[in-house]
């Protein structure tokens, strides 16, 4: 992670950075927040301020910043280089990083070769690092508010015969520029489910917040809605109560069972889940699958880059330090969401027997034809609307006549 580059250009709708290849694609920026960094000087000129463990390119290959030293020649944009100052500085510094830049992950931060082969990839994160360097990104076709639209709603029309149905999922923070608010909306009409919305901020209060949920949800179709209710409570309330907003799912918590999706009809239901680790092990497993196998697609960069940074911690996946994973979260909201009864029910799929009928299916097409066996009762049998019947062989008068009636039923 280093300061950010300033040799990046907008060519032909697409951005390009500069590298040692020229002007390459890359797939965006991550920004990362540290308590200290590492400030350099050298013998051209140039600064850099990055990470201990920012990589650059040396006469002798990737070395780390934490372990340059001056008799170490860097590569730059000319004849290379040496330090003339290291210093370590105990300052919170935001620090920005180039995601999958050129054929060679190399580009130029202030003049000096970096490289960022280990910025998606890391055997740590939840999301496989193969799958991480394919996913894409979309740049949002409106925003308004902090609110990102990657698709316009789906309403009924001469192209459509209903309405797109619609979920949102809602992290919700203390609104003290910590962590941010949060929010994805998704396409839950077909498999695989769209993100096609996003909204994330660390200074939107808990008052102002719910209006924001209200109108983006009413915006896709009255969007059913689903509340993490750790922090506070207060946001569903004002859904439920205050606006009045009839699609806020519900969640059951009573006889000891564990949390699940509900109409809201009984005792024991709350106005939202509550992230237990049950909660979060299950959304993340579910998370996993659907991603890796293409059933869940993740339009916002954001979301993409939370995803990079979203590692082991313990027994469960956590942000990195330094990092935020509240896009992140509400994947997982609606990743666990997706494995209730309630909501497939509601949406008429269910993921994982679609998934199971794919792998049948290709487990069918790649079997070898059945031999053909034969048999003196083979050729007298006959499928009429799915029911197997036992044909005559006598010749007598009624032969054909069942089957001509069966026929025509």
């Amino acid at each position: 992670m280093s300061n950010l580059p300033t040799s990046i250009v907008l060519n032909h709708k697409k951005l390009k950075i500069e590298s040692p290849e020229g002007f390459v694609d890359f797939l965006g920026v991550n920004k990362i927040t540290k308590d200290s960094y590492i400030h350099l000087k050298f013998t051209d000129g140039t600064e850099l301020k990055c990470s201990e463990d920012h990589p650059l390119m040396t006469i002798d290959g990737i070395v780390r910043a934490k372990n340059l030293n001056k008799k170490i020649l860097i590569e730059n944009k000319f004849d290379g280089c040496f330090i003339t100052s290291k210093r370590h500085i105990k300052r919170k510094i935001h620090l920005y990083d180039i995601v999958n830049s050129g054929t060679k992950h190399l580009y130029y931060s202030n003049g000096i070769v970096s490289h960022n082969c280990e910025f998606l990839g890391s055997t740590n994160t939840l999301i496989s690092g193969e799958k991480l360097q394919q996913l894409v990104y979309n740049e949002p076709v409106y925003e308004h508010d902090k609110v990102k639209i990657f698709e316009r709603p789906i309403k009924m029309d001469d192209a459509n015969q209903k309405d797109h149905m619609y979920c949102m999922t809602v992290d919700v923070s203390e609104g003290k520029n910590l962590d941010s608010s949060a929010f994805s909306v998704f396409d839950i009409s077909q498999i695989p489910y769209k993100q096609v919305a996003s909204y994330h901020s660390s200074s939107i209060s808990p008052v102002l917040f719910p209006t924001i949920i209200y109108n983006a949800a009413r915006l896709y179709n009255d969007a059913f809605i689903l509340v993490e209710i750790n922090n506070t409570p207060q946001v569903a309330d004002t859904l439920h109560s205050e606006l009045e907003y009839e699609n806020l799912w519900k969640v059951f918590t009573g006889n000891k069972k564990p949390q699940q999706l509900s109409a809201g009809f009984a005792r024991g239901v709350q106005l939202g889940v509550k992230m237990s680790p049950q909660v979060k092990r299950i959304g993340c497993s579910n998370m996993k699958m659907m991603v890796e196998s293409n059933k869940l697609i993740i339009n916002d960069f954001d979301t993409i880059s939370e995803l990079t940074t979203f590692i082991a911690d313990k027994n469960s996946f956590a942000a990195e330090e330094g990092s935020n994973d509240d896009l992140v979260m509400t994947l997982v909201l609606f990743s666990w969401a997706s494995t209730q009864k309630y909501f497939k029910e509601i949406v008429s799929l269910d993921i994982r027997k679609q998934m199971q009928l794919e792998v049948l299916n290709q487990v069918d097409e790649d079997t070898l034809v059945a031999p053909i066996i034969d048999s003196p009762y083979s050729e007298h049998l006959e499928l009429f609307d799915g029911d197997l019947w036992d044909s005559t062989s006598g010749g007598g008068v009624y032969d054909g006549f069942f089957r001509d009636m069966m026929r025509n039923l």
